[in-house]
């Protein structure tokens, strides 16, 4: 009983039905078929399409057959590789426990979900105040202040250095009972 059900089933699909006409028909969907051609229903016309192409161009295009009056060399190669070979990229302080634990200690401790773990997280507001006043009177002052300490210093060694020597001279003269003969150095500096 189910294989004759199946046939019937078959059968009738199989057919066309009697009201249903089919026309065959060499035009791809999207057309519409007329009596001996297909006609497209496009928004441009073919025909003006195809008679431009027919004529010929009224200037060939300009620049097809040109050669270009440049060229580029690169010459500082060797100088430019053998300045890229003498930078290092590993400077500055090691990591505390070396680069493999900064990375362990990075993905376990996000400093996003620790934020005791940022680097001035210890320090309060007055605290932070204070070290970044101190940061920036040692970044502008203090270089200031030892260099004038370091020429004051260097202005005294000097002017000790002159007298020491004019006190050798004095000494040398005085050994030889001859007066000192005048000379434009003796004179004091201001």
């Amino acid at each position: 009983m189910r294989l004759f059900t199946l046939l019937v089933t078959v059968i009738l699909l199989g057919t066309p039905a009697p009201a249903q006409q089919v026309e065959p028909s060499s035009c791809p969907a999207g057309m519409s078929a007329s009596k001996d051609t297909c006609q497209l229903n496009l928004p441009v016309s073919l025909d003006k399409i195809r008679e431009a192409l027919a004529e010929a161009p009224a200037e060939p295009l300009r620049g097809l057959d040109e050669k270009p009056h440049f060229r580029v060399q690169i010459q500082e190669r060797q100088r430019f590789e053998a300045l890229l070979e003498r930078l290092k990229f590993d400077s500055g302080p090691a990591v505390p426990g070396g680069l493999y634990f900064y990375d362990q200690q990075q993905r376990l401790f996000p400093k996003v979900d620790n934020p005791l773990l940022q680097p001035y997280a210890a320090f309060n507001q007055g605290e932070l105040l204070q070290v970044m006043i101190t940061t920036l009177v040692e970044k502008y002052l203090a270089a200031r202040l030892v260099g004038a300490v370091t020429s004051a210093e260097r202005a005294h060694a000097e002017e000790e250095a002159r007298k020491e020597v004019a006190r050798a001279l004095d000494e040398f003269w005085a050994a030889r009972a001859q007066p000192r003969p005048e000379r434009p150095t003796d004179k004091p500096r201001e």
